[in-house]
């Protein structure tokens, strides 16, 4: 069935994660980040999570979004042809082992666009105070199945970034190997699962040639690259990620990260950059972390 545009505005209950260091380090370990600050548990303070977990504790929200989906005449079959497509994460503070968080998510558009229904979300992440800790703006595709209802587009973002076109020689080039069981590693360590990416029958009946790296798996190695070449490995100075999902990434491969240019903002520096897989397709364009002091 179409994809209504009357479900903007409805909204998933809250659902409770507890975050522990075991968690919050696997997750770093699967994207091969070994900086100690993610890892040395002796450290005054403790440890922090990666920038990008804050996608762990959102996915069995967006599992529940597909429940709500349902509940709209939206078919599994159609659910699944949903991908990812925009992700925009601002980062009020990164998550720490301890962290009671509770998460939301409510559908805040619904537009038809020529390859299908565009939807789009957003997740607020909290701390047991209340306070924030992840706000995502996320966007996904239902591939060729229409919209029914009048466009209801999301109302524009509250912090746009309005970023010159970056120069064409990159500041940096970074190859990373994606081994074999990338996906499946990252799967395990992130909590994240979709079979689309660990099962080769799943991945076939979707008419792919093999499995697939997850999307934000992708966007996470580009951000651990950028935090080492422009924040000096800190990972406490990100305040926000922006990426578009596009080109698919397969194991065993080469994926090449660029950082394509650096702006500096009223408080903070923004910093452009790419993914490419091992065609030289962009898996992730667009993208962009904004640092803080």
């Amino acid at each position: 069935m179409p994809v209504p545009t009357d479900m903007v505005g409805d909204s998933i209950s809250p659902l409770i994660h507890e975050v522990d260091a075991r968690w919050t380090m696997a997750y770093a370990a699967s994207l091969g980040d070994t900086h100690d600050c993610y890892f040395d548990t002796t450290a005054p303070g403790g440890v922090v999570a990666h920038p990008m977990f804050a996608v762990c504790p959102e996915w069995p929200v967006i599992v529940e979004g597909r429940e709500l989906s349902n509940r709209w005449g939206i078919s599994a079959d159609e659910a699944r042809q949903s991908v990812h497509a925009t992700h925009d994460l601002t980062i009020h503070r990164l998550a720490r082992p301890g962290d009671v968080l509770t998460t939301s998510l409510t559908y805040t558009g619904v537009e038809q666009r020529k390859p299908g229904a565009f939807a789009t979300m957003r997740l607020e992440t909290v701390d047991a105070a209340g306070e924030l800790v992840a706000t995502t703006e996320q966007g996904g595709m239902y591939l060729g199945v229409p919209t029914t209802g009048e466009d209801r587009p999301a109302e524009p973002f509250a912090n746009p970034l309005d970023l010159p076109e970056p120069p064409g020689d990159a500041l940096l080039v970074a190859p990373i190997g994606i081994p074999h069981g990338a996906a499946h590693t990252y799967t395990e360590s992130a909590r994240i699962w979709n079979p689309i990416h660990t099962d080769a029958a799943v991945a076939k009946a979707a008419r792919l040639d093999a499995i697939i790296l997850h999307g934000t798996a992708t966007l996470a190695l580009g951000v651990s690259k950028v935090i080492d070449a422009c924040a000096d490995g800190d990972p406490t100075r990100v305040r926000r990620i922006i990426g578009r999902f596009r080109a698919m990434v397969f194991m065993p491969s080469t994926i090449t990260v660029r950082i394509l240019g650096e702006h500096q903002l009223a408080d903070s520096t923004a910093i452009q950059f790419e993914v490419l897989n091992e065609a030289g397709a962009p898996a992730v364009d667009q993208g962009v972390v904004v640092l803080g002091a």
